[in-house]
């Protein structure tokens, strides 16, 4: 089955009032577990941007390091999760259930495939 990604930006959820983020994480955690239940869940999380301990960073092929996930640009992905469904009308409703949870926008992208890399994993 296709791999999708789920994911939304750094920064989506700071309408969100403090107040309420365990309310979220809690609804986020409720999809999660309902898709892993549905046998879809592959593995998501939220990445840390603010602790001190771990910074973003791109690699260049000539080994030069720059901040950033993109060489011209800041955009960063706040979270994800990918889940593996039969169809790009199912990952939209997993990303439909995760959008109402997270109370934020959430993009959807298809992994391509690569035979050679699934025959590695």
């Amino acid at each position: 089955m296709p791999k999708y990604l789920i994911s939304f930006e750094k920064g989506a959820m700071d309408h969100i009032p403090e107040g309420d983020l365990g309310e979220v994480g809690k609804a986020a955690h409720a999809v999660c577990q309902e898709a892993s239940d549905a046998g879809v869940f592959v593995f998501g999380g939220g990445l840390s941007y603010d602790d001190g301990d771990v910074e973003h960073a791109v690699v260049d092929v000539d080994g030069s390091v720059t901040d950033g996930p993109y060489l011209e640009g800041k955009e960063l992905i706040g979270g994800f999760w990918i889940v593996d469904v039969p169809t790009r009308k199912a990952a939209l409703e997993w990303a439909a259930k995760t959008a109402v949870a997270c109370r934020c926008a959430q993009d959807i992208r298809k992994f391509g495939g690569d035979p050679e890399l699934d025959e590695i994993v």
